[in-house]
């Protein structure tokens, strides 16, 4: 496996979190797209993130990865910057579909990558419903490849229905890495 994770320190508590760079990386959210898909054997699959530059990459590499899960041919209904709420709204009028909400939040110099996954019912991913599953696959290098190209799925565009929600969007990263500008003397007359 190319650049190993602790998984056990990664893939815990509900959820696939850590520190980027360091703890998680990019191929993080690829072998967690790759497992989910299987493991949840769907064939599609809602993605929302919160719109944090860090947290676009991840989420990119998500989606890339769980269109070519094995013989899924799974699609993914790409929800753009969404929150739980409208991702979980998402998930329900898409007819019950698994998803995923990617986020970042920056503690000073540290950004905290981290992914939930939900199962078609709406209810978060545990170790004790596929969590593990997907730590073990990971950690035993058993990360579910591409059969063939018959079997990609596609990544469509649906974040119309993502904004159906009543729950405006916020950003708290934006308001964590902003600082206070004093205007420059030299601009004043």
């Amino acid at each position: 496996m190319l650049n190993p994770i602790d998984t056990d320190a990664v893939i815990r508590d509900g959820h696939v979190a850590g520190t980027f760079p360091g703890e998680i990386h990019q191929g993080v959210a690829w072998w967690v797209a790759s497992c989910f898909v299987v493991t949840s054997t769907t064939h599609q699959l809602a993605v929302a993130h919160d719109g944090h530059p860090t947290t676009a990459e991840f989420h990119r590499s998500f989606c890339r990865r769980a269109i070519n899960a094995q013989r899924f041919a799974c699609r993914v209904s790409d929800l753009g910057t969404a929150d739980q709420i409208q991702l979980l709204q998402a998930v329900k009028s898409l007819g019950e579909t698994p998803g995923a909400l990617l986020t970042t939040t920056e503690e000073g110099s540290r950004q905290l990558v981290t992914i939930r996954l939900y199962d078609a019912h709406g209810q978060q991913v545990t170790d004790n419903t596929g969590l593990a599953w997907i730590r073990d696959m990971i950690d035993a290098d058993h990360v579910p490849i591409p059969v063939n190209a018959q079997a990609r799925g596609r990544i469509t565009a649906k974040r119309s229905v993502a904004s159906t929600s009543a729950t405006p969007q916020t950003r708290p990263w934006r308001s964590c890495s902003r600082r206070s500008r004093k205007p420059d003397s030299s601009m004043t007359t």
